[in-house]
């Protein structure tokens, strides 16, 4: 199918699309690496009047470093980001979800910006930044203002962003020492999306976890924080016992999806599963 008829809009620079965004508001809509958005205006399921690409605002795409911790530009790619020798010798964790998204295509394509802001329940990325507490700069005409990875994802495809904002920036804050990290997923074989990922961000001090972040995406209606199991493990030792408690916990509050893919009860399972492999390789890298 082809999509229903739009004006486009190429701006080079940020704040020409906040322009464009304030002029033309909720008929607008933001593309960035358009793999979301484009199969959907096909089946007219968004039929936006306006379409602004970001494609070419090239300051919105960079990794550097920020107090302590890294600034991603919301248009970084998931292969800039997954080939970052910054990004996988800080943040490990990031670097693995961001090659495990898709195929090469969409990698070379697609953007940590447009993967948040689509809130897409079994996407990699924010299973990570949840993880990693990371925080969301929004940036309209108006001024900008930030929000923690987990205000700003709300619900299924809905998140916090305003008609009139965009993603301009992820922040990921210094990690401890002694911190390892991990990314795991039971991936659907034909689209790679997650029927269930796990993160997990473990700092390890004398024998225990003193602190303990895990993120779960794919489960439930949007990306959520493990934190009944943060709170088992957190100033434990790694024991089996312990990871086990941890683990089950993992499951709890979860509202778990049941499809074509897996019924809401292999969901928790996996939950489960995944969080205790997360765990342990997030401890062993610590260690």
């Amino acid at each position: 199918m082809t999509t229903s008829s739009f004006e486009y809009f190429a701006p080079t620079t940020l704040g020409e699309a906040q322009t464009l965004l304030s002029q033309y508001g909720g008929d607008a809509k933001i593309v960035a690496g358009g793999h979301s958005l484009i199969p959907t205006m096909k089946i007219r399921l968004a039929e936006p009047k306006y379409l602004i690409d970001l494609g070419r605002i090239s300051e919105l795409s960079y990794i550097r470093e920020q107090e302590g911790g890294i600034a991603i530009g919301a248009m970084t790619t998931y292969y800039q980001i997954e080939s970052s020798s910054t990004v996988r010798s800080r943040y490990l964790a990031l670097a693995e979800a961001s090659g495990e998204v898709a195929d090469m295509q969409v990698r070379n394509k697609g953007t940590i910006g447009g993967s948040l802001a689509h809130a897409d329940p079994a996407a990699d990325l924010p299973a990570v930044i949840l993880a990693l507490e990371g925080q969301i700069s929004l940036a309209s005409s108006g001024g900008q203002r930030t929000l923690v990875a987990d205000d700003f994802l709300v619900d299924t495809f809905s998140t916090a962003l305003g008609d009139d904002e965009i993603i301009a920036e992820i922040r990921i804050p210094a990690l401890p020492a002694n911190t390892g990290g991990s990314y795991k997923k039971f991936g659907n074989k034909a689209s790679h999306f997650a029927i269930v990922g796990v993160s997990a961000i473990v700092t390890m001090s004398g024998g225990t976890c003193q602190r303990v972040r895990i993120g779960i995406t794919g489960a439930g209606p949007r990306a959520v924080r493990g934190r009944s199991a943060e709170a088992v493990l957190e100033g434990k030792e790694p024991t089996g016992s312990n990871l086990a408690q941890a683990s089950e916990q993992a499951a709890q509050g979860i509202d778990f999806l049941g499809d074509i893919h897996a019924s809401e009860e292999y969901r928790a399972h996996l939950t489960r599963v995944f969080t205790r492999r997360a765990l342990e390789e997030a401890i062993s890298r610590a260690r």
